[in-house]
Formats: C-alpha cells, structure tokens, sequence
C-alpha cells in the first residue's frame, strides 16, 4: 500500500495583510462575488493601505486570495447617526482615516462564492475584533446590506422585514451573520447603499461593542465638535395670505442658512398667526380651521429645509387626529426627512381655550449633527422629560416657546438653564414677540430667546451662549460645541448627570393609559399658554 502524502489531505489557510499587489486579485474577487460591483483602483488601494495597513485584511487558501476586508478608524459621532456609506467611503477614504477616532468603520468584506463554506467570513469578524482591542478602540461599526428585501419590499416595510430577520420569521443570511457575530442593531437608514438595488437603498447600522476597551484621561481627545443654532424671535403681525407667511418665514430661514447655521428654531404655535387672514370662527372651528392648514405648513417647512439645506424646527402648529387637536413640533431634516413631537404637558389655557390634547412619549431625534430632542414650552418645566431626553441620547434641547408676559417667559427661561444644567446638555429657545389683535389668546406676547449652556468654566460665563434683546424682532445664532459638554459630564467641576443616585432613585418612562374626553372650548381671560 502506497504511504500516504498528507500534503494532499491539507489546506493551508492564512489571514494577512493586504498589499498594493493585491489589486489584480481584489478585482477577481469582486467580478466573482458582486458582478457589476465598481472595484478599486490601484491607486486607491495603495493609499488605503498605506494610511491603515492593519485594517486591511485577505484570507489567502492554498495562496489563493480568496476573501478581503477593508476598514478605518473613524469618531463616528462626527458623522451624524443619519450618515451614509458615501459620507465615510467616499471619494477621500483613505483621508477620512482618523488615527484618533473611537471607532472601527468596516467598509467592505467579500468572499469568494466557492469558500463561503469555511467559515471566512468569521475569520475576517474575529480580526477586526482583535485589532479593535489592540487599538484599544469603543467599538466596531458597520452597515449592513439587506440582499433579500426586495423581494418582499411591497408587503412590509424595512424596519418591519429587519424586525422579522430578528425574530427568526424571515431568513436573511447577511443580517443574521451579523447578529450572530455579535454585532448589535442600531438603526435602518434610507438611502445608505443608493445603489444596492436587492437591498433597496436600504443599509442596517450595527455596533460590536469592546468590553475591554479602557478610557484614558490623559489621552488625546477630539478638540471640538461645532453646531451652529440659530433661533428666530418671530414677531407676529396682521397678515392677508399663507403666501404672505411663507414669505416671512422664508426670510430667517434664508438668514440663518446665510450664517451656515445647521439648525434654525421657530417658536410655538406662531402659525396661530395665519388665522388673522381667516374668517372669525369659534375657539373650536378656529383651531381646526389652523389644523387644516397642516398640509401647507408642512410642504413649506420641507421644501425650505432642502432649498437652504439646514434643519429646521418649524416651531408648533395645532394638529387634528382622530381623537382631538394636538399641539404638535416639526423637525424638517435637511436630507427631506421629517418626524415629529407632541406636547406632553397642556396647560390649562390651552385644554380649555383650544380644547388641546395631551401627547405621549419623550423622542429623540439622530441629525447629521447630532442627537437632538423638542421640549414644547410647558414642557421645559417638567424636568423629567429633558431627563429621559438625555437617557436616550439627547445632546441638544430645542424649546419652541409662546408667553404673553415677563413672568410666563421667566419660567420658561429659568426652566431651560436648569435642564441645561442637570443633563449637561444645551438648551435652545425660540418665542413669539408681538402684537396681533385679530388673534383671539394670541393678542399680546412677550419673548427673549437664547442659547444656554451647562455653568462650568469651559462654557460662558453665565451660563448664556448668546441672547437676545426682549420683545424685538431677532435672529439669535451661536455656535455650540458637543465635545465640550461630552467632556463636561466625564470631567466637570460637578457632574449632575453622571453623579446621579440610581440606587436612591430613577426615571422610568411609561405608556400613558388612555386620556379622558376632553371638554368643549369654553372663553377664558387671556392666560398664559406655557
């Protein structure tokens, strides 16, 4: 019987760096398993690989490339939890490597079809995880593809189809490749992969966290991380047409892109002032005569955050749904998209005047300059709320506001410099300024709109980022810095938010039960509304 060569029983099986000479190899790789896929170039390689060397990895099989994987370190915080593939793989990839960030960003892995059986792929995770401690960094990042929901995008939704890949009702092999690699669902983004047409546009942002990763004080952290706000001191006046308040709020939307402000705020229900053109009606008919002014007030708000390409917060309007009239706040994204903020807290002016109801649940908002909440006037005096806010992330507090005198606005105020205080974030407020009398509860109005800040030596003196005189027609605009409160809550002089007492107490938000019905407007004097 002939000796058995173990040479022909063996497969060498190794994981190394890439090189430039690689490229050749890359591109087999690629025309094998994504046809159609644009590759690299040489050039790009080389500089990749120049600027991150150990985040580019082949698996080589009886030295055969048969797998590559592309990642850099990035502070993902810069990007905006909205981002997209383009904003981090773009045209400058390898200048878009921070050897500074907090993060590893996997931007590419492919397998050739024929050794997907091996385990490859988790050969590829388990190194990023292993550079990841090495470099002592937070985190793994990646966008995920959803290669199988085109197939069903007409019968459900793509958070719905990522919703059940997670329940184990549908199979999708990328997505849960993923979760069984230990990565975390983070969020569904639109539009990440425009070009990925199985996955319709759609990517899925997953997080790995390092468990050992180990903050160091004495490190080099980002110096700044700069938004600019703008808040508009609106001033209400007798107008004839919606044209004539498209125009005025064209004006300071126009203005604050003007300063490259990322996020301009208007004031609560300053839309009241479109009633001033519209027949007399009844508290009742007259609120619902605003509410069905929302469809304009919305394509208005749109269109004018992608024209001027800034964030807006369209202040308030008054809303109808089903059950009654909401008090509702609008944040129009600059990339088109939109959600929404009921008012929690109603004031008894507005339950009896308007016959407004109370909404449900504190939300927090990604922006691509951060995370963001809305505390609708009253609010802002319910420190639970800007709590939550925090909890999930909050780092800007937008406060539209509408009072009719020094001391309705000193509540307001005073409430927004504590929340900025308590939760170490920023807080912005926007209010009504003017005098209107064919606005029945809206004739008289008292405003000073301002930026404020946590009370610590890195932010202003007193607390104020800037402010304006009361009671004029003004456009406030400061730039805030998100790396000085994300510093200020690890290393303050005192840390309110971090210092908390979990074990004494806690914030828990509910489900509210169902709200009693309300009852029918009745004339009140003139009271203030927040």
């Amino acid at each position: 019987m002939p000796e058995i060569d173990l040479d022909d029983f063996q497969t060498t099986l190794r994981v190394r760096p890439l090189t430039p000479a690689d490229h050749e190899a890359i591109v087999r790789l690629h025309d094998v398993a994504f046809p159609g896929m644009t590759t690299w170039t040489p050039e790009e390689l080389a500089e990749i690989v120049a600027a991150f060397p150990e985040g580019q990895l082949g698996v080589e099989v009886d030295g055969r490339l048969v797998a590559s994987s592309f990642s850099l370190v990035v502070d993902v915080d810069e990007y905006g939890a909205g981002h997209v593939y383009d904003d981090v793989a773009g045209d400058d990839l390898a200048e878009n490597h921070d050897p500074d960030g907090d993060s590893l960003y996997g931007i590419e892995v492919v397998v050739d079809p024929t050794y997907r059986g091996m385990r490859i792929g988790r050969r590829l995770y388990e190194e990023r995880k292993a550079l990841v401690r090495r470099l002592n960094l937070k985190r793994i990042v990646i966008g995920g593809r959803l290669p199988g929901y085109h197939r069903v995008s007409d019968e459900m939704t793509a958070q719905e189809y990522v919703e059940r890949v997670q329940a184990r009702d549908l199979v999708e092999p990328v997505l849960t490749f993923q979760l069984a690699n230990g990565f975390a669902i983070k969020r569904v983004v639109p539009g990440y992969l425009p070009d990925d047409a199985e996955s319709e546009g759609y990517g899925v942002m997953m997080e790995w966290v390092n468990l050992h990763y180990a903050p160091d004080p004495a490190e080099r952290t980002r110096s700044t991380f700069p938004v600019r706000v703008a808040a508009v001191q609106y001033p209400v006046r007798t107008i004839e047409s919606f044209d004539d308040f498209a125009r005025q709020v064209e004006f300071f939307v126009d203005a604050a892109a003007g300063y490259r402000a990322d996020f301009v705020l208007f004031p609560e229900i300053f839309t009241l002032q479109l009633l001033s053109y519209l027949p007399r009606a009844r508290r009742g008919a007259a609120v619902r005569q605003l509410a069905a002014l929302a469809p304009d007030y919305l394509d208005l708000f749109h269109d004018l955050a992608l024209k001027y390409n800034v964030n807006v917060i369209g202040g308030s309007t008054y809303a109808e749904e089903d059950d009654g009239v909401y008090n509702v706040a609008y944040l129009f994204r600059r990339d088109g998209s939109i959600e929404k903020q009921e008012k929690l807290h109603v004031t008894p002016n507005e339950r009896r005047w308007w016959g407004v109801r109370p909404g449900s649940g504190v939300r927090v908002f990604d922006t691509d300059r951060g995370r963001v909440a809305i505390s609708i006037c009253y609010d802002v005096e319910f420190p639970e709320v800007a709590r939550i806010a925090a909890a999930k992330g909050a780092q800007i507090l937008f406060v539209p506001f509408c009072t009719d005198n020094r001391q309705g606005y000193l509540r307001v105020r005073l409430c927004a410099q504590a929340r900025a205080i308590e939760n170490q974030m920023y807080v912005v407020t926007a209010g009504v300024t003017g005098l209107i009398p064919d606005v029945d509860n809206m004739d008289v109005n008292y405003a000073q709109s301002g930026v404020f800040t946590p009370s610590d030596f890195p932010f202003a003196r007193d607390g104020v980022a800037a402010e304006c005189e009361p009671n004029v027609e003004a456009l406030v605009i400061a730039d805030v810095d998100l790396e000085l409160t994300r510093r200020n809550r690890l290393v303050g002089t005192v840390r309110p938010w971090t210092d908390r007492r979990p074990d004494l107490y806690e914030i828990v938000e509910k489900t509210p039960t169902a709200p009693p019905p309300m009852p029918d407007p009745v004339r009140t004097d003139h009271v203030p509304t927040g």
